[in-house]
């Protein structure tokens, strides 16, 4: 069966990207002469079972109905949230209703009727899905990985050129900044971003900016857990681990996602500058030495979509990286080991073991300073 040019299916855990994308989409596809007659929205936040089927039921109403006073229309069915695997999505009755719009759409929907379907999840083993990709191309946007290298370079081209639409400019280090705080979702950096703008004005927003008004999501406190780390801070470090346990993070987690990936950066970092003096005075230079490199030495460095090394994470540790020794990191990353393997197969406070695994990491100069 050839995909339907009518029928739009717009995906991905980004709600921020999935709404903007079907929005423009909308808006690209509704005749201009239509009015509010149009376009028909119908939001897809079911409460429960019975508010999935009403929906579905609104929706194949919908696309059933010819425009009023003829011509064509869009139907957008916004926002779905019952074709993932939830309590409602799961439901026999859910099933049925998602059942009964795939095959109204597999008949074919009337040639002056486009329609739009946005949701942030989907169960991709679902017969729906299965039937909705043979019927049209699905376009996804899903959320980056912040638990990945190289996240940050990822999401900083976007946020460079959203920040060129809003008129809004950065000065250096400060976009690096706001990405840290804030994260990957979308949503959360247009709305920062706007807050920022309104700000600083005309002005470029600088790293003291960002402190001061953009607030730190849980990617934002991650890194703020490796930025303690790398300082040595190991107060402030125990206070922001603590302060996640007690709001539910899970130990292992945060071991994962905010020690043992900084550990690492540090050690290659270190370990590159000692044996190969790479320069560090400015990131142009820093860039090109890296790229000079035999490939056998960036295997580890993070990529950007182009293929090409991202290296800025590796700068932004060039300083830290100086806090401690090639040995000292390599054993952290065995205190790492270690503390992993204690939360998996004890029962220990949590607290207490990522407690002493932060305090084995950052006493140890000290008190090799204090035996000298």
């Amino acid at each position: 069966m050839p995909p339907a040019n009518n029928i739009h299916a717009i995906l991905g855990t980004d709600e921020g990207r999935v709404k903007e994308a079907a929005l423009k989409l909308s808006q690209k596809l509704c005749p201009p002469d239509a009015g509010d007659f149009g376009l028909e929205t119908i939001s897809g936040q079911a409460d429960n079972t019975d508010h999935a089927i009403q929906i579905v039921g609104s929706t194949i109403e919908a696309l059933q109905t010819l425009p009023f006073f003829g011509g064509e229309k869009v139907v957008w069915l916004q926002g779905a949230n019952f074709f993932g695997d939830s309590q409602t999505g799961k439901s026999q009755g859910t099933l049925e209703a998602t059942d009964s719009l795939i095959a109204i759409l597999e008949s074919g929907i009337p040639s002056d009727v486009q329609f739009i379907l946005s949701a942030s999840e989907i169960d991709k083993r679902r017969s729906f899905y299965k039937k909705l990709n043979k019927l049209t191309k699905i376009t996804i946007f899903d959320k980056v990985d912040i638990s990945r290298a190289g996240w940050e370079t990822q999401v900083m081209g976007d946020v460079n050129q959203r920040a060129r639409q809003m008129g809004l400019s950065f000065a250096p280090g400060a976009s690096e900044q706001f990405v840290l705080n804030v994260g990957a979702d979308t949503r959360q950096l247009n709305s920062e971003m706007e807050k920022l703008s309104i700000y600083v004005g005309d002005r470029p927003a600088n790293i003291e900016d960002v402190r001061a008004v953009v607030a730190s999501t849980h990617a934002g406190v991650i890194w703020e857990i490796g930025d303690a780390l790398t300082t040595r801070n190991l107060p402030r470090t125990l206070q922001l681990i603590e302060t996640q346990l007690r709001r539910g993070e899970n130990a292992i987690g945060l071991l994962l996602a905010a020690i043992v990936p900084r550990i690492r950066q540090l050690l290659y970092t270190r370990d590159l500058l000692e044996r190969h003096r790479l320069p560090t005075g400015s990131y142009k230079a820093f860039e090109a030495a890296i790229n000079r490199l035999p490939a056998s030495e960036t295997l580890h460095f993070p990529r950007k979509k182009d293929g090409n090394i991202s290296c800025y994470p590796h700068f932004l540790s060039v300083q830290a990286c100086r806090n401690f020794t090639v040995s000292e990191l390599k054993g952290a990353l065995e205190e790492c080991l270690n503390a992993n393997l204690r939360l998996i197969s004890t029962q220990l406070d949590p607290t207490t073991i990522l407690s002493q695994l932060v305090t084995r990491i950052l006493i140890k100069k000290a008190y090799s300073r204090s035996a000298a």
